[in-house]
Order: structure tokens, then sequence, then C-alpha cells
């Protein structure tokens, strides 16, 4: 779980997803994953039907395979662990697809040359709920596999309420929850975190740009530098809370040795605000 794997490579995400499914699920389907990563890669390589190539500089297709990197691991601890309700292969499936999917709201189609994908921040998870259901019927997959995913990628919403989310099973919950997880530590812990932040106001600072309603995006961050220094808050009182009770705690599911020891993606996070916060104050004393 400490290996370092390169999330600017697919291919190597892809190898450690089919390595987690091997030992999980000796007799599953891997070439599940290999189709679901080729079709990732032509979403976000402007391939797809009418989509260009992805084009949001923080919502890329690293920051996919960040989340879908931890989603693995959780839901493999989760599995070793014995964790209830069992996780099954075909749920595993759709959890991997899902997060796959969680982002592509951020796509733009062809035609579309006004900014980038960044535009589409406050509507992102609608849109890549409906992009899942297009291409998932396009695919013939059954409808109660279409609605898992579909609900799995409402989980990532920032304000999404949770209880109203009408899951099927508590298993389609749980990994729901390990995708809502799993996208939040996945680019907190990134080691290159703390230097994207400014992206990431740029994606805002565009929303805001695009939007209607500009205050609720714009009006929360008067800088990149604002954006700085609320960060540590955030991760105090927003991320800790969502994925202790929110997320129901699945990710100490990773603590090694479990279930007392620590927590890689924890750690990284907590390293990535002590350089903010120290950043932060070498900044104000110039």
């Amino acid at each position: 779980m400490r290996e370092l794997i390169d999330t600017r490579q697919p291919s190597l995400v892809e190898a450690e997803v089919k390595s987690a499914y091997r030992a999980m699920f000796p007799e599953g389907d891997v070439e599940f994953i290999t189709r679901i990563f080729g079709w990732f890669r032509g979403w976000f390589e402007g391939q797809y039907k009418d989509y260009q190539h992805i084009d949001a500089h923080y919502h890329d297709m690293e920051h996919t395979l960040q989340g879908e990197l931890c989603m693995t691991r959780l839901l493999r601890a989760y599995h070793i662990h014995r964790q209830t309700p069992v996780l099954t292969e075909r749920m595993f499936d759709l959890g991997m697809l899902a997060m796959l999917l969680h982002d592509t709201g951020y796509l733009k189609k062809q035609g579309d040359s006004d900014g980038t994908g960044a535009k589409y921040t406050l509507t992102h998870v609608d849109r890549s709920i409906e992009f899942a259901g297009e291409l998932m019927v396009a695919n013939d997959f059954p409808v109660d596999e279409i609605l898992a995913v579909q609900n799995m990628i409402r989980c990532t919403g920032v304000n999404v309420k949770l209880e109203t989310i009408q899951f099927q099973s508590d298993l389609e919950r749980v990994v729901g929850f390990a995708l809502g997880t799993s996208d939040l530590l996945g680019q907190m812990a990134a080691h290159d975190y703390v230097d994207k932040l400014p992206i990431l106001y740029s994606e805002f600072a565009e929303a805001a740009a695009f939007s209607e309603s500009k205050m609720r995006v714009g009006g929360f961050f008067s800088s990149a530098d604002d954006l700085m220094q609320k960060t540590p808050m955030f991760w105090e009182k927003y991320v800790q809370q969502k994925i202790n009770r929110d997320f129901l705690g699945l990710h100490r599911c990773l603590n090694d040795p479990y279930p007392d020891g620590p927590n890689p993606y924890i750690e990284k996070i907590e390293a990535n605000m002590m350089r903010l916060r120290r950043e932060l104050t070498l900044h104000s004393k110039r």
C-alpha cells in the first residue's frame, strides 16, 4: 500500500487495479478492468463520440487515477479485513467504473470553445451522471447497475445530502462511500497537492465567471492565496468530518497495521497541511 505508483500513467494504475482484482477474485473477469480503462482513455483523450479531450487543468486524468488507485486499495483492504456487507466481484467492477466516470462532467463537446471544462464545476456531478447513463445504456448494462454507478457518483458532490440518495442495497452505499472517501484522499495525499492549489483556484474562478450564481464558487475565495489559507480548515472542518462521520470511517480499513496503525493517506495529507502552513507563514513574513 505504501508503494508509490505514478498516477500520471494510466497503465500503471490499471496494473495495480488488476493485481488487486486477481487477489480478491481469482476466478473473476479481470478483462472488465481492461475494457473500462480503454474507455477511460478514450473519454479523456478526445476519442469518444463528439467529446473533446479533457482540458481542465486540475480535474484531469491524473486526478481521476489518484482516486481510482486509492479506491482500489481501500476496497481491497475492506475485503481483506472481512468487513460487512461482503464485497462482491460485480460491485467492485461497478465501483471502479464509477470512479473512472465521476469527473466526465468536465468534458466539453466538439464546438464548445468557450473556456475549459472547469466552467462546469457547479454542474459537473449531474453531467457525469448523465454521461454515465448514456455510456452504460449504449453498452447494455442492466438498469440496476446503471443506477448503482450513478448513485456512487452522487456521493462525490460537495454539498450532497447522502441520506437522499436512493441506494439499492447496503453494499452499494458502502462502495459509494468508498468512492467519496477516495476522491478526497487520493487528491489531497498527492505529493504535489499544495503546488496544484493555485490551479484549483483557477478552475473555481472560471466556474464563477461562467455562472449566474457567482457567489456559489467565486465568493468563497478572493484569490489563490485565500484558497490556500483556507485549505487546512477545509481538511479539518469538512474532509475529516466527511470521511469519519458521513462516509462511515471507511478510510480506517487502510490503517496499517489494521485497525489501529497509521493510515498512509492521512499521514501524507497531514504532511501536506504542515507544508502548506509552513509556506504560508514564510510568505506572510516577506
